[in-house]
């Protein structure tokens, strides 16, 4: 008969790969990928590194599981301003300044999920990542095209265009601080100028 584990085990085990991945992504905030080490990891979190190994079985798994809890609260943020009060324009204008203040605000963190290079398993979620951000920016387009705010235009299209224009705009400024005060307002201004629509 295979073991099974207690409830009262699997409680102490959730909870220690839930100090992990918190330590771990605090861990990226301060230092990038780079200082992302199981070792280091290991330290913050109070356990053995073989107890990381136990939760994640190497560092890319690990990197992986950290880009995920640390971008999903991004885009989290991203989708609720998408779909907050206001009109078409004022909820996309506010969905770009969400994307682009949070990053401003944690730029070490920003960078990294951004553009700090990764393995091959961050990168491909990266590019889910961006998809998600992308159909939070195609909701709004849509609506604003249905109710002719926005100039008609594909809204899958534009919206990528724009996600990549603000992450690549971004990248320069979150790799040397401090981020300047302009560029949120001007990432919001052009993401609306891109649409056609008058400001």
């Amino acid at each position: 008969m295979p073991y099974r584990r207690s409830a009262t085990v699997q409680a102490r085990l959730d909870a220690q790969e839930e100090t992990i991945l918190r330590v771990a992504v605090a861990l990226l905030a301060d230092h990038g990928y780079a200082g992302l080490s199981i070792v280091a990891v290991a330290a913050e979190a109070g356990v053995a590194t073989g107890t990381v190994y136990k939760h994640f079985a190497s560092k890319a798994e690990l990197a992986s599981a950290v880009f995920r809890r640390a971008v999903g609260h991004e885009v989290d943020a991203v989708v609720r301003a998408a779909a907050g009060p206001g009109s078409t324009v004022e909820r996309l204008s506010a969905a770009v300044e969400t994307f682009a203040v949070r990053a401003c605000k944690n730029p070490k963190l920003a960078y990294a999920l951004l553009a700090e290079p990764v393995d091959p398993g961050v990168e491909q979620q990266r590019l889910a990542f961006r998809r998600a951000y992308a159909r939070a920016f195609e909701a709004v387009i849509r609506d604003g095209v249905a109710d002719g705010s926005i100039p008609a235009q594909d809204p899958a299209l534009c919206a990528a265009a724009i996600v990549g224009a603000v992450g690549e705009t971004l990248i320069g400024p979150l790799a040397g601080e401090p981020v300047p005060e302009a560029v949120v307002p001007e990432i919001v201004a052009f993401s609306i100028r891109a649409l056609g629509v008058r400001e």
